[in-house]
């Protein structure tokens, strides 16, 4: 196990929104030059790392079909929008020394592996972060259930999501000030209050599988580092 560290494999699931920063669109340099910086320092110790990332500051599936678009269409348009993403953050890893392969779940053999689980586990046991892209490659699915699912697969000691608060609440903080924080909380209980933690599917298959998470705010640096150290961040659903 890497030293000083209570998880040995992990897989972060970033959504596209975080790498948008302040902007809201887009891919914010900044943010994913900042975000490569704290992988470095992890990997270098050790941590065997995987990445699932979302296209949200690209395209939307839903929000397309809602407004009009078939849905699987727009599905793969979003699939797309996460190989982007994936190949910014590979960019930006290599660039701090950070050796990484992008594997896609929709073939693109010139900018990208294919995904094959145990090709993945031997880049993850050599050293190199695994970024996942194109969600499942099929449409209907998020990318939240796609990082459920390459978690059991990828046998990770921890699903690590990183979102824009500091934890799950048992209500929307943003909209209510007396929102109470969890400091841990099952599966089943997330399922049975309907928190809007991950989708059903994804939750249902991380209890099903005995995967933990740990649901942490990404823009407070150093956090990434701290959750995988055991400390007191976010809250913790097993």
């Amino acid at each position: 196990m890497a030293d000083g560290y209570k998880y040995d494999r992990v897989l972060l699931k970033l959504s596209g929104e975080a790498l948008a920063g302040d902007q809201g669109y887009g891919i914010d340099p900044k943010v994913v030059d900042d975000l490569a910086d704290q992988i470095a320092d992890i990997v270098q110790d050790g941590v065997q790392l995987a990445i699932v990332v979302g296209g949200g500051n690209i395209f939307r599936g839903l929000a397309g079909s809602a407004e009009g678009m078939d849905r699987a269409q727009a599905d793969y348009i979003g699939m797309l929008a996460t190989v982007m993403n994936a190949l910014a953050l590979q960019d930006a890893f290599e660039r701090h020394g950070v050796f990484s392969r992008v594997q896609s779940a929709i073939n693109m053999q010139e900018v990208s592996e294919p995904y094959i689980r145990r090709r993945a586990m031997r880049h993850l046991q050599k050293g190199r972060v695994v970024i996942l892209a194109a969600g499942t490659g099929n449409p209907y699915f998020t990318t939240d259930t796609t990082a459920a699912l390459r978690a059991c697969e990828l046998d990770v000691d921890c699903l690590m999501k990183a979102t824009k608060v500091d934890g799950v609440y048992d209500c929307d903080p943003a909209k209510n000030p007396d929102a109470q924080r969890f400091d841990h909380i099952t599966y089943m209980e997330v399922l049975n209050r309907g928190l809007n933690v991950m989708d059903a599917t994804a939750t249902s298959l991380c209890m099903d599988n005995d995967v933990p998470m740990i649901v942490f705010d990404l823009t407070q640096r150093g956090n990434i580092q701290r959750a995988l150290r055991g400390e007191d961040v976010g809250t913790t659903i097993d």
